[in-house]
């Protein structure tokens, strides 16, 4: 037998032998180590089996539930029943939009002729104060730029605002409205003005609304001017920008106008150059900002041949989603202006792929458009118009738009558009492209204003409140500049520090970050929701028809407040329910993830079902099954239905994996385009704990004098924040147990009644009408209240959730006493010293958990509170494992440490170990879940335990056990991650990492399964074309002369741009183009300079210069959407004693493993003396690299979608109408102009 010697020694001596020749007498010590495991496996497993027992006091919490009933879970009903409520709740949305539609058009009959007093003020959002501030009534006057001069305005008026927790604690007025202006947009312009004027009478009907249906969100009148009224009033926040209009969100674009096609032909020919290629680029961006998920377009560029901007969308219309529309604008980067433009040939190819998509019903199926984008046509093309449109009633409606100041005949590009039932624009100035590219919209909406009658309900797809996916790569970007500056300055105070291996770790997290293999971060800042809108139409009868449609009205519904109504405890644990639209992506669904590092994914809102539902096959990326697809058709049918499949699912941040049977129940909610799904597991989800008859909470305070049922919750407890118990329209509450606690002394009170329904009541009739309130000045008392009552029922709970939580509350209120109570004081100190016992924690299937901490009346202040830190019952991760947990053995615990990596190890003097472990309730054969009872103790001492029982050997004195340099020891749970290693460092790493050549042999003897996943909603980044940051060495003299060049350009251009009344040129337009990617690293998010010592420190020598640039410069990038695939790991537990009672084969087989009785966690012990094999195992993401991008694959690859139900895109009254174009403002530089060319000759030299 071999002598303890050292490690090195012993190495050195392994290398000059053969591997295949055994260290020394193998059979006879491999015999004993394999004994000696196994025993250890059971020592420690056994031992804390009976602490979790011990501490968790098990079996009375399974006596607790004793008297519980067990009932089958009838998923037909259960998804039937959700989807009513859903649709009842929308019914109330729906009939408070309907009731602004008809008072907007009434007002705007009545009222939009009067004239404006010229001492008006409105309430401008922009300008309203923030709490508490002080607040003058009479503000500065609000000036801005008129056509000739400046013209001073009357003062805005203004008032308090309070926060209100019903607006997500936004500071709100809820007695009036208030107006938001866009940037782009002069408040003073008498279209606009008026429209502000007329509308303030819908205050009325805000209110009206609010208190009919107190659980009404946001409310909004967007103005087709541009103007948006929204109540309750608010100040608008410019964050980083203010660049929101109304007109391009998506609850204003699909109810303005039916779904279209459309094909944008831009002329790149070589007059096609300099400002008129920016003004083209702007005008394409607008318009694809004017699409939303219902619409399909593609964009091409001519010249002598007509070429798609995105190569791979040829001869194809693809859906208007974020993630097109962006690869769409960034392809408008790359097309040259040269040779002369082929209208003929651009005209008639847009004209046969329309029909081509009309004649097969496909793209939107309803309206169709051509947008041309040019700087002059030489004839009108009238014969093509003839062949392609005319003999089919006209169903493609041509938009052009003229460019450049001084243009030729704009007689043939007005007629064309004249005479296709379209629009003609003349477009000079950047400034002014918004506004104008915004006419088509009304256009589009004339057959919708004609009909009078119908006003289409539409429903938005999920989106971020008042956030702009375009942000999102200017926050990026912000982010980028901020770390390069950090860099340099960084580099230029200390370079010792800034190669210290502190400030390597934290570029390399931020490395990490952006490949992914951090989480992503909460999405708390962004508040999710949908919006219900309707248009609304100008019924005036003028002189001259115009179809107008004065705006949209709508109003939002956060997603929040759906899923309040998916009563997520009657599905279980591990099971869910979602909410998919016709398109096939998702509105609701738990594994939604729309943020990344704080900032919207690109493509959030156009997540499609298949890309979150995992079914478990072998297929690779992309590559769906016919039954998946199968399956996914009848959800968006909105047929009822279910199947049952084997999916595959994560958790723990996408660090562990599971496989399922589950079973998919779906319904369609009737007349909107969502589908409700619920999932439930297979096994256990097929029955559900309720509580008995007999104790009804009301029997329970008749048989319990003077007990109130929230005397059964006292000390360290919680409830699930996000679940709906009890809920009171006005009154809030700093948190969800003091809200129970309130509707709980409500509830033993006589004269309670539960609301029928667990959703908001109906509207009442006949409410008193609205007085005239008050502007919410400090005096006023009532300032922010509203003066008509409330409904009667000012609450509304869920009857069943209710009684369950009164139920577990009574029959665990044991829990709460002390552990030494129930044992003896002898045992409980002696298993407490031994184990390092932290918190004991109960959760129940009604959302209630319970805590309780040791020492009982202290707590650790740097460790949140368990119940604070986990609330959420059934979602929290530890209890949904332990659940699954529950049918590997029901004894068993599930056991789990926070997860790390090797650069950011985790702290295991603080470490905590988790243990859960499932409760069942049976009645005969049926059995379900009731709570998870669970414990957390020290890491440390885990360790010291498992070093202890492996030290030792009862067999035989002289084994050869974990403390001997020749052998690593190792705890790693069912998803492979270590729990207790020798080295504390490897704690909470994945053992792959630390032992791949091991991992991968338990791999291949099939004890753990590798799972492959693929994220399909990841973020990548593309490195941006950027310039060398670095400039030319300038004399003083060359400088001066930049900027006297620079100051003499800026002067003409402004005194241009007053002169022409274009002074909103001057506003800020913010658009991807226009987003320097070239930026000094010296300039801050503010744009202020940095250091430029810094700078010029930079080394001068080819090689100094590389390492500066590698080790300063950061790569500028561009968040895209992506997918990663992973490799996950399950412990197989099927015959896996076979697997593992191997015989060790000296080198070729050098280690043990053996499963810890009771746990998840498997035992594994090492030779550390035999050479390690070169191989690679991980579980960190990597880009699944496609031969096309990413929504060129999806277009190739298209999916299934519903067709929107309604679709107006014609009128025989529109042939009446004669409005078909406007110019550009009037030209008055006749003075400037000349004064400019003579400046700048003169200035050089000519």
């Amino acid at each position: 037998m071999c002598k303890r010697i050292g490690k090195s020694v012993l190495l050195l001596l392994l290398l000059s032998l053969d591997s295949r020749d055994c260290v020394a007498s193998p059979n006879n010590e491999g015999k004993i180590l394999l004994n000696s495991v196994q025993a250890w496996a059971v020592k420690l497993g056994t031992e804390l089996y009976h602490f979790g027992e011990f501490i968790t006091r098990k079996k009375e919490v399974q006596e607790s539930f004793k008297s519980a009933q067990i009932e089958s879970r009838d998923g037909e009903k259960l998804v039937q029943s959700m989807a009513d409520d859903i649709r009842a709740m929308m019914e109330l949305k729906i009939s408070a939009v309907k009731r602004i539609v008809e008072a907007a058009e009434n007002m705007a009959f009545d009222k939009q002729n009067e004239p404006v007093p010229e001492d008006f003020q409105f309430y401008n959002s922009k300008e309203m104060e923030e709490p508490y501030d002080e607040v003058s009534i009479t503000t500065t006057p609000e000036t801005d730029f008129a056509l000739e001069n400046w013209i001073a305005r009357p003062p805005t008026k203004n008032a308090y605002l309070y926060q209100n927790p019903h607006f997500s604690n936004i500071p709100v007025n809820i007695n009036f409205s208030s107006v938001h202006v866009p940037t782009n947009v002069y408040a003073w312009a008498p279209e606009v003005i008026k429209g502000i004027h007329w509308s303030e009478g819908l205050d009325t009907h805000f209110i009206n609304n609010y208190q009919s249906d107190p659980t009404l969100s946001w409310q909004y009148f967007g103005s087709s001017t541009g103007f948006m009224r929204h109540y309750p009033a608010m100040k608008w926040r410019a964050d980083p920008v203010d660049i929101y209009d109304c007109r391009t969100r998506a609850w204003y674009m699909e109810a303005a106008a039916s779904p279209k096609d459309v094909i944008i032909l831009v002329d790149r020919s070589g007059s096609m150059t300099g400002q008129r290629r920016d003004i083209a680029k702007h005008v394409v961006t607008n318009i694809l900002d004017t699409l939303g998920n219902n619409d399909f377009v593609n964009v091409m560029t001519f010249a002598d041949t007509v070429e798609e901007i995105v190569p791979c969308f040829e001869d194809s219309l693809v859906q208007a989603t974020l993630g097109n529309l962006r690869e769409l604008k960034l392809g408008l980067d790359n097309f040259e202006t040269m040779e002369i433009a082929n209208f003929s040939a651009a005209l008639t190819r847009a004209f046969e792929l329309l029909e081509i998509y009309r004649n097969n019903s496909g793209g939107a199926n309803c309206n169709q458009a051509i947008m041309l984008v040019t700087d002059g046509v030489p004839y009108n093309y009238k014969e093509i118009f003839e062949k392609y449109n005319w003999k089919y009633d006209t169903p493609v409606r041509v938009f052009t738009y003229l460019i450049g100041r001084e243009v030729a005949d704009v007689r043939e590009v007005k007629w064309m558009a004249c005479a296709n039932r379209g629009y003609y624009v003349h477009l000079s100035t950047l400034a002014e492209v918004r506004e104008r590219v915004l006419e088509h919209v009304n256009v589009l909406a004339r057959p919708l204003v004609l009909q009078r009658e119908k006003h289409p309900v539409v429903w938005t797809p999920v989106y971020a409140n008042v956030t702009d996916p375009k942000v999102a790569d200017y926050l990026w970007e912000q982010r980028e500049r901020a770390e390069q500056k950090e860099r340099f300055m960084s580099q230029r105070r200390d370079k010792a520090l800034f190669n210290s291996e502190k400030e390597q770790d934290r570029r390399w997290r931020i490395t990490q970050m952006k490949q992914g293999q951090y989480s992503e971060l909460g999405n708390s800042q962004y508040q999710l929701m949908t919006s219900v809108s309707m248009p609304v139409y100008d019924l005036r009868h003028n002189e001259m028809r115009i179809a107008r449609l004065l705006g949209v009205a709508g109003t939002d519904v956060p997603l929040s407040e759906i899923q309040a109504l998916m009563t997520p405890y009657k599905i279980g644990v591990n099971g869910y329910a979602f909410i998919v639209t016709n398109n096939g992506y998702i509105l609701i669904h738990p594994d939604l993830r729309p943020v990344f590092q704080q900032i919207l994914k690109p493509s959030y809102n156009s997540v499609d079902m298949i890309e979150v539902e995992l079914f478990d096959d072998d297929r690779g990326p992309r590559n769906f099954s016919k039954e998946l697809t199968a399956l996914r058709k009848e959800i968006i049918d909105q047929k009822t239905g279910n199947k049952i499949m084997n999916v595959k699912y994560h958790m723990d941040d996408m660090k562990r994996v599971s496989r399922a049977k589950k079973h998919y129940f779906w319904t369609g909610i009737s007349d909107s385009p969502f589908t409700l799904v619920v999932t439930i597991p297979e096994n256990y989800g097929r029955h559900r704990i309720t509580p008995p008859p007999t104790d009804d909470i009301h029997r329970l305070s008749l048989t319990s004098k003077n007990i109130s049922a929230r005397q059964y919750l006292s000390d360290k407890w919680s409830v699930h924040p996000d679940w709906l118990y009890c809920r009171h329209y006005e009154r809030t509450f700093s948190t969800p147990e003091e809200e129970l606690l309130y509707f709980l002394e409500r509830v033993a009170k006589p004269g309670w009644r539960w609301p029928a329904k667990p959703r908001p009541p109906e509207h009442h009739k006949n409410k008193p009408g609205h007085e005239r309130h008050n502007n919410g000045t400090p005096e006023n008392k009532e300032r922010n209240k509203v003066s008509n009552s409330t409904p009667r029922n000012e609450y509304y709970c869920d009857h069943g959730l209710m009684q369950a939580l009164v139920y577990d509350a009574r029959n665990t209120a044991w829990f709460n006493k002390s552990i030494s109570d129930s044992a003896s004081e002898e045992k409980a100190a002696e298993f407490i010293q031994r184990f390092g016992y932290i918190v004991a924690f109960l959760s129940t299937h009604s959302g209630l958990t319970r805590w309780q901490t040791h020492p009982p009346k202290e707590h650790d202040n740097d460790r949140p509170e368990f119940g604070k830190q986990w609330p959420k019952s059934i979602d929290e991760v530890w209890y949904r494992r332990a659940v699954e947990q529950h049918y590997v053995d029901p004894l068993s615990y599930v056991y789990s440490v926070e997860l790390s990596t090797e650069k950011f190890p985790l702290n295991v003097s603080t470490a905590v170990v988790t243990a859960s472990h499932a409760v069942f309730h049976s009645d005969g054969h049926r059995k379900a879940p009731a709570a998870v009872v669970g414990f957390q103790f020290k890491h440390e001492r885990l360790s010291e335990w498992f070093e202890n029982i492996t030290s030792s050997c009862e067999h035989n004195k002289e084994c050869v056990t974990c403390l001997s340099d020749s052998w690593d020891c190792y705890l790693v749970d069912n998803n492979g991650w270590i729990i207790v290693s020798e080295d504390s460092n490897q704690t909470g790493q994945f053992f792959g990492k630390i032992r791949p050549d091991i991992m991968t042999a338990l791999i291949e003897d099939d004890v753990y399964k590798p799972v492959h996943l693929v994220d399909y909603q990841a973020v990548c980044f593309r490195e941006k074309k950027t310039t060398n940051p670095a400039s030319m060495l300038l004399t003083p003299l060359e400088n001066l002369r930049l900027v006297m060049a620079w100051f003499l350009a800026t002067t003409v251009w402004f005194y241009n741009s007053i002169a022409t009344g274009l002074a909103q040129a001057s506003s800020y337009s913010f658009d991807d183009e226009f987003v320097t990617t070239t930026v000094s690293p010296l300039l801050d998010e503010e744009g202020d300079e940095g250091d430029e010592d810094s700078y010029m420190s930079k080394p001068t020598t080819k090689n100094a210069e590389r390492d500066f640039e590698k080790l300063v410069l950061i790569n500028r990038t561009r968040p895209t959407p992506c997918d990663r695939e992973m490799y996950l790991y399950q412990l197989d537990y099927n015959n896996l004693d076979d697997k593992l009672n191997k015989p060790m084969m000296n080198c070729s087989r050098p280690f043990y493993a053996q499963l810890v009785n009771y746990t998840n966690m498997l035992m594994v012990v090492v030779n550390g003396l035999c050479p390690k094999e070169e191989v690679s195992i991980s579980v960190d993401p990597t880009e699944v690299q496609y031969n096309e991008s990413l929504p060129c694959l999806k277009h190739m690859h298209p999916l299934y979608r519903k067709q929107p139900t309604s679709c107006i895109r014609n009128h025989t009254e529109e042939s009446n109408i004669d409005m078909c174009g406007r110019g550009s403002l009037p030209h008055k530089n006749f003075y400037w102009t000349p004064l400019s060319i003579v400046l700048l000759l003169r200035y050089l030299n000519i």
